[in-house]
């Protein structure tokens, strides 16, 4: 069965050669990703109804204003609606944090203090995630 692999194609004989292709371009993926900082929007329903739209509009504003390196993300629901908009900072290395209630007015207080100098904005956190 061919496979592009982004520098050509190249067959692969057996089950077992494709699922050992995908888990080691999952590991390329996941190890690019977490190079960069990344910004997660809870973009589902209800963080929209909540204002999401104009928080992720913010924070992309913010991040191209300060020609920032960084991954920002939309996601689904991330689980708590009743906190949202919900946006999720991962620093390479670090635990990702959770921030509830975000406004489009917080997001400076979030991109400088958190992204750019690794300083969590504790007014806004709710969660701290492992990193694992």
């Amino acid at each position: 069965m061919p496979v592009e692999t982004g520098c050509g194609t190249m067959k692969l004989k057996s089950r077992e050669e494709l699922i050992k292709y995908r888990e080691e371009a999952k590991k390329q993926m996941l190890e690019r990703s977490m190079e960069k900082t990344s910004i997660f929007v809870g973009m589902g329903t209800c963080g929209i109804a909540a204002g999401a739209r104009e928080v992720m509009a913010a924070i992309l504003e913010e991040v191209n204003k300060r020609n920032l390196q960084v991954n920002v993300i939309q996601t689904g629901c991330i689980g708590m609606c009743e906190q949202e908009p919900l946006v999720d900072v991962q620093r390479p290395g670090e635990d990702r944090i959770t921030y509830r209630k975000v406004r489009p007015s917080d997001v400076p207080r979030i991109i400088v203090g958190h992204v750019m100098h690794g300083k969590i904005v504790e007014d806004l956190a709710i969660a701290r995630f492992e990193e694992i």
